[in-house]
Parts: structure tokens; C-alpha cells; sequence
């Protein structure tokens, strides 16, 4: 698996997190939840980058999707371990001596705790919104069924075309299909998922092929990180971070 510089690169927001820390499922989570009424058995899972739900950017935009009326929760399925937000500043950070210890046979389990526990619940409809790092898990629960919707920012680690097949499920080389529509937000500069990823991805799944539903939304001037470590200052960027949450947002009011 391969990363990119700005996997671990970006700006840290300033705010202060509303949200409360708590164990779901025997895993550490910070959940935000909306202070008006709003449907107790919807939630958005939301899946950090490598910067784990300790960076306050997660904890903040977790946050303003509670504003927006669904709870969320932000698992910390590093186990503790996330990447420190200092690497902003010294840009020397070695993700791949990281990565070993944070596979998917390590982290999916913890989701699944967290998983079993909101269906214990009584969740039975869960969005899940990943960026970067998180945007692999989306699709790997879409595939599963273990979720109803997802909307993933500037998504890592995919395998295109072969992921974006398995969702539209033309090849007999995988035995799921998904059910759960897809937002791709997606921008400029993206080594993670380029522009003929982003061609390909509107290739098979755009144009009604995706019965479920497929939309990806493009943000000029930005680059992978811009939804959730982008800097702010630059007008591209914050129009760019505003612009992927309104759609997220609006993906989950439509499909959730």
C-alpha cells in the first residue's frame, strides 16, 4: 500500500470540540450529538484519516454534522496510535514504518465492535463518511452491507478500477455487491485517487449504472486533505472544505 505527502500533511483548525468522549462498544469514541430532536436510530460513522479522531479538525467536523442533526460518532479505530499532529510541522514522518500497525486486520475489528454495538442499540441506518485513510474503510463496510450510505473525501488506498467495479458489480471476481450510494468528493491534486481515478469512477458507476445512486463533486484548486486538514486560509480551500461537507451533508438527508 501506498501513501503520499499529503497524507500527513495539512493545517490544524481552531475551535473547541462539543462533542463527549465515550466507549461504544468497548471502544473509545468522541460522539457529537445534535441538541434538538433528531432520529435516534440514524447515525454517521465518521472514519478519520491516519490522525484519528485525537486531531480537533475530526472532532470539529463531527460537530457540524450534529449541528446538522445526526449524530456521530467518530471511533478511534487506531487503537490510540494515530499519527501526532506535529507532523504538519516537521514533515518528516516515516507512514509507512506506521502503516504495519494499523492494517486492516487490525483496525476492521475494532469497527466491528463499535458496529455491533450501535446496532445493539437500535441503529438501523448508519451514513459513514471517511477521508483519506477512512475513505478505504467506506467501501470495504459498502461491500459488506454493514452500512446505508457513505460519502468519502479525497479516499486512500483504493484499487481502481477493481473497487469502483465492485460496487457497480460487473465482474464475477467478487461475490458482494453494494447497495450503499456514493458521493466521491474529489479536487485537483490527489495522488491518492488522480484525476483518471476520478474519470474511471464517473466511468462505471456515473450515468445511472449505479442503481443505488453516484455522484462525485469536484473541487478546483484543492488538494487530497482539503475536507478535513485543508488550510483554511487559502479561499480555494475553505470554499473546497465547506463545499464536500454541504454535500455530505445533503447526501445523508437524501439517502439516509
Amino acid at each position: 500500500m501506498s501513501f503520499c505527502k499529503d497524507c500527513v500533511s495539512g493545517a490544524i483548525h481552531e475551535g473547541t470540540p462539543e462533542g463527549k468522549w465515550e466507549l461504544i462498544g468497548g471502544v473509545n469514541s468522541y460522539v457529537a450529538t445534535p441538541t434538538g430532536d433528531y432520529p435516534k436510530d440514524k447515525v454517521v460513522l465518521f472514519l478519520t484519516d491516519v490522525f484519528g479522531p485525537q486531531l480537533i479538525n475530526a472532532r470539529l467536523l463531527a460537530d457540524s454534522f450534529a449541528k446538522n442533526g445526526f449524530r456521530t460518532i467518530v471511533p478511534d479505530y487506531l487503537h490510540d496510535d494515530p499519527i501526532p499532529a506535529d507532523a504538519f510541522e516537521k514533515g518528516d514522518f516515516d507512514i509507512q514504518k506506521w502503516f504495519p500497525g494499523h492494517t486492516a486486520e487490525i483496525t476492521r475489528p475494532i469497527l466491528d465492535k463499535v458496529l455491533t454495538a450501535l446496532k445493539e442499540e437500535g441503529i438501523v441506518a448508519i451514513g459513514a463518511t471517511g477521508y483519506c485513510f477512512g475513505g478505504r474503510y467506506c467501501f470495504d463496510l459498502a461491500f459488506d452491507g454493514a452500512i446505508q450510505a457513505v460519502a468519502t473525501s479525497h479516499p486512500s488506498l483504493l484499487q481502481v478500477p477493481a473497487d469502483l467495479e465492485r460496487f457497480e458489480h460487473r465482474t464475477q471476481r467478487y461475490l458482494k455487491q453494494s447497495k450503499a450510494p456514493l458521493l466521491i468528493n474529489s479536487c485537483t491534486t490527489d495522488q491518492q485517487f488522480p484525476h483518471e481515478s476520478q474519470a474511471k469512477a464517473d466511468e462505471i458507476l456515473g450515468g445511472g449504472k449505479f442503481a443505488p445512486g453516484y455522484k462525485r463533486e469536484y473541487f478546483e484548486g484543492c488538494t487530497h486533505g482539503f475536507a478535513v486538514r485543508g488550510d483554511l486560509s487559502d479561499p480555494k480551500v475553505r470554499a473546497g472544505k465547506e463545499g464536500a461537507f454541504k454535500a455530505t451533508v445533503e447526501w445523508f438527508i437524501k439517502y439516509l
